[in-house]
């Protein structure tokens, strides 16, 4: 089973910067999380690293726990979760983002 990936805050901001103008790619609905949403999930990873999800219904809890358990499954980080969006970042051999070293790092961007 992969690892969680732990974001620093620093780190998790600059990737929200980077989410923000993105659409989401896969869309989770009524069967919830099927073998093939996870397929799905794991080859826009791969392509993206970057991704947007969004999730079908008006339980929260629900949604949180989806989130947990596709981080856990998939070995990605849990960038953001508003409403029923989620952002999660998993690096590729491609290596498409490239994270900040350290918050000053950060400020430098433009």
């Amino acid at each position: 089973m992969p690892m969680k990936i732990e974001l620093a805050p620093f780190e998790r901001q600059y990737l929200k910067g980077l989410a923000h103008d993105i659409k989401p790619v896969v869309m989770i609905g009524n069967h919830g999380l099927t073998e093939a949403v996870v397929r799905e999930i794991a080859i826009n990873l791969d392509a993206h690293e970057l991704i947007k999800i969004r999730v079908q219904g008006d339980d929260r809890d629900a949604r949180v726990a989806l989130y947990d358990k596709i981080c856990d499954e998939l070995g990605a980080a849990q960038v953001q979760h508003i409403g029923k969006l989620l952002v999660l970042w998993r690096p590729s051999d491609k290596q498409r983002v490239v994270l900040p070293k350290s918050k000053k790092a950060l400020k430098a961007q433009p």
